[in-house]
C-alpha cells in the first residue's frame, strides 16, 4: 500500500496513465460487465494529499492551473486522501462544449481566471483507485466503484458528480436509443478486473451521426487529384458555413469525384465561415480551394461536434440528389447531452439538495 509520501510524490507527476477503451461495434454481452455513458471532456486524474491537490491529463500533464475551480471543489471534499479518476466538463449555452475546455488551455493565468467564473468546470467522477489509507488499484471494479458510490455520498457539491452505471447492457442500448444521439456513446468495464493503467481493458460503443451537408469546395493534391470534400451547412442567415471535410476515398472513387464535381465548378462556395489559412497545427496548410456551385449534397457519418465543426474528419456515406441543398441546415447537428440531462436519461438521481447543471 502506497505511503502517504507516495502519495505526495503525485501530486508532482502523474500517478499512471489512465485506463482506456477499445473501439467496437457492439457492447460486449452481461455478465461481467458494468456499462457507463461516455463523457465528451477531458479525462482527469484526481490526486488529494491533504490540501495538495493535483489533476492529471491522460498524457500526464498538469492540468490544475487551468481549471483552478475544480482543484478548489476537491478540496471541499471530506476525504482527505483521494485517487479518482473522471471527466472535466464545461456546459456552455445548455450543452456540453469541448471548445471551452480547449479555451482553458492558455498560458494568461487571469483568463483562465476569467473563464474559470464564466464558464465553470464540473468534474464527473467514474472510478476510485484509493480513498483513505484503502489502496484500490488492485481491487476489481465491483469494489472500486462501492467506494466511490461510498464517497459520492458524502457529496456536497453540484461541481463534483458520480457517473451513473448499470450492469444491464440492454439499459445501456437503451441510454443509446433514447438520446437520439446526443449521447456520445456507452462504455463497458469488466466488473472482476483490476484497475489496469494505459491498458484499453474496457470496450467503448460511439454513437455515430450522420448529416447531409453541401459541397461547397474541394481541395486538390500537388498532381491535380481531388483531396478532401469540404462540407458546408446553411446557417440561420441563410449563409453556408464550413463545417468539415471528408478525404478518406480509394482510387477509383477519387477518380469519379473528379467528374462530379467538375460539374459545379466556379461556384459562390462558402457565404458565411469559409476555409481559413495557415494554422498553428499546420502553417503550411493554404486556405486556398476550389469553390463550388450550391448543387452537390453529400450525406456523411461524423461523431463529435466542437464550436459548429466537426471535430474530426467525416465519413463520405453517399450522395444525396433527393435532398435539395436548401434544407441541409446546422439544426441537423447533435448537441451534447448536459450532465443533468445524462442523469434523468438513465434514471439516475442527483442528491438532494444539488442542482446539477
Amino acid at each position: 500500500m502506497p505511503t502517504r509520501t507516495s502519495l505526495a510524490e503525485f501530486i508532482e507527476r502523474a500517478p499512471f496513465a489512465p485506463m482506456e477503451a477499445l473501439l467496437v461495434d457492439a457492447l460486449p454481452e452481461p455478465p461481467g460487465w458494468q456499462y457507463e455513458p461516455k463523457w465528451d471532456g477531458f479525462r482527469a486524474v484526481v490526486v488529494r494529499d491533504g490540501d495538495a491537490v493535483a489533476i492529471w491529463s491522460k498524457s500526464g500533464k498538469p492540468l490544475g492551473r487551468y481549471f483552478p475551480e475544480a482543484l478548489d471543489h476537491v478540496r471541499r471534499l471530506d476525504q482527505r486522501s483521494l485517487i479518482l479518476d473522471g471527466e472535466l466538463v464545461i456546459t456552455v449555452d445548455d450543452h456540453l462544449s469541448f471548445d471551452a475546455l480547449q479555451a482553458r488551455l492558455h498560458p494568461a493565468a487571469s483568463r483562465i481566471a476569467r473563464l474559470s467564473r464564466e464558464t465553470p468546470a464540473q468534474l464527473i467522477l467514474f472510478d476510485c483507485l484509493r480513498v483513505g489509507r484503502e489502496d484500490l488499484r488492485r481491487a476489481p471494479l465491483s469494489e472500486r466503484r462501492a467506494a466511490l458510490e461510498r464517497l459520492a455520498a458524502t457529496l456536497h457539491d453540484p461541481a463534483i458528480v458520480l457517473s451513473p452505471a448499470s450492469p444491464d447492457s440492454e439499459q445501456a442500448e437503451t441510454w443509446l436509443a433514447a438520446s437520439g444521439g446526443a449521447l456520445d456513446g456507452v462504455i463497458a468495464k469488466p466488473i472482476r478486473q483490476p484497475y489496469q493503467p494505459g491498458e484499453r481493458a474496457m470496450r467503448k460503443v460511439k454513437q455515430l451521426r450522420t448529416a447531409d451537408c453541401v459541397v461547397g469546395g474541394y481541395r486538390e493534391t500537388a498532381v491535380g487529384r481531388v483531396a478532401s470534400l469540404l462540407l458546408g451547412l446553411y446557417n440561420n442567415a441563410g449563409d453556408l458555413d464550413l463545417v468539415g471535410f471528408s478525404s478518406a476515398f480509394g482510387a477509383k472513387e477519387r477518380a469519379a469525384l473528379g467528374d462530379t464535381l467538375a460539374k459545379a465548378r466556379r461556384g459562390p462556395g462558402f457565404t458565411g465561415r469559409a476555409p481559413g489559412g495557415p494554422s498553428r497545427w499546420n502553417p503550411d496548410k493554404s486556405g486556398d480551394y476550389i469553390p463550388l456551385e450550391h448543387e452537390l449534397v453529400a450525406e456523411v457519418i461524423y461523431d463529435q461536434v466542437t464550436a459548429g465543426r466537426f471535430r474530426h474528419a467525416a465519413r463520405f456515406l453517399r450522395w444525396r440528389p433527393d435532398k435539395a441543398p436548401g434544407q441541409c441546415r446546422e439544426d441537423q447537428l447533435m448537441r451534447e447531452l448536459r450532465p443533468a440531462e445524462m442523469l434523468q436519461l438513465t434514471g439516475a438521481r442527483a442528491r438532494k439538495g444539488t442542482n446539477v447543471e
